[in-house]
């Protein structure tokens, strides 16, 4: 078994893959309309989906948002160097909402941003002690 994507319910497909493309860098790797079903499904990420897990973003039309819930944590993305990845994400509009630093109580260095729903994308160093 391997984990294949998660799913995120967007209210505009268009902000949502730009955000994901152009703020983070992923590639929009598939995207189909199903008029019959009234959504359109798009999934983005940093490889094929045949080796690595994705996110499809799905958009029901006449759907502008959603209560994201308390049962939702964020996504987590690794990169380099967590504060120079925010100083990247914040000169392409992205929205930081925890500043890079160490983890509280803890020695990983990470940041949070949010997406244009308001998912919590979480920054990971590749070092990580916790």
């Amino acid at each position: 078994m391997r984990l294949l994507h998660t799913m995120l319910r967007v209210g505009d497909m268009d902000r949502s893959i730009a955000f994901y493309t152009e703020v983070l860098g992923m590639t929009l790797l598939r995207r189909k309309d199903y008029p019959e079903g009234k959504f359109t499904l798009a999934f983005v990420g940093y490889g094929h989906e045949a080796h690595n897990s994705v996110l499809e973003l799905t958009h029901n039309w006449g759907v502008d948002s959603y209560e994201l819930g308390t049962g939702y944590g964020h996504i987590a993305l690794e990169v380099e160097d967590v504060y120079k990845a925010c100083e990247d994400i914040r000169s392409r509009g992205g929205k930081i909402t925890r500043e890079p630093g160490p983890m509280k109580h803890g020695t990983s260095i990470l940041a949070f941003i949010e997406d244009p729903d308001g998912y919590k994308v979480e920054l990971l160093s590749p070092k990580r002690a916790d």
